[in-house]
């Protein structure tokens, strides 16, 4: 492994080294042509109690966003959390942030295992603007696997609109 200001490259001679080196680097599950959260990370998540406190919450943020390109609609479950890392809000979990850290910890064990883009091949991009509180995508590619056609995720992304946005019109 050479590592070089903000850039690692990972090398090896033999694939299953390869797979190891980059589990042990990215602790990502890779497998073939797709990539999943590892198992550790999302049993390290369900046990994680909801946060007391700011600097929890900050760090619970760390610790998700990492992943957030792997879980579906990320901005939009977070919102009435990422509210409490502001020093203008008092720390305060209510009911309904307590239902979005479990939900956020669920889509830990729910996200799909992502695959790897084929560039010769079409993408489809899917596009939702229609929440208030966020924006979002999912690019998704057919590829033949195994013998068989398969339409896999490539990645999420999402983020949250800013107060000023939320007032644009529609068009």
């Amino acid at each position: 492994m050479v590592v070089f200001i903000d850039d690692i490259i990972i090398y090896s001679e033999k694939w299953e080294d390869h797979v190891q080196y980059i589990d042990r680097v990215l602790r990502h599950k890779v497998s073939g042509l797709s990539l999943a959260i590892g198992q550790n990370k999302v049993a390290a998540v369900l046990q994680k109690p909801v946060p007391r406190n700011i600097k929890e919450m900050q760090y619970f943020f760390g610790f998700a966003s990492y992943y957030r390109n792997k879980i579906k609609s990320f901005a939009n479950i977070t919102s009435s959390l990422y509210k409490l890392c502001s020093k203008y809000v008092v720390f305060e979990i209510t009911k309904e942030r307590r239902v979005a850290y479990e939900r956020i910890k669920n889509e830990f064990t729910n996200a799909p295992v992502l695959i790897f883009p084929d560039f010769e091949l079409p993408f489809k991009l899917y596009i939702d603007a229609a929440c208030s509180q966020g924006l979002g995508a999912a690019r998704h590619q057919r590829q033949i696997v195994d013998g068989e056609p398969r339409v896999g995720v490539i990645c999420y992304i999402s983020r949250q609109i800013k107060d000023p946005e939320a007032r644009y019109g529609a068009t």
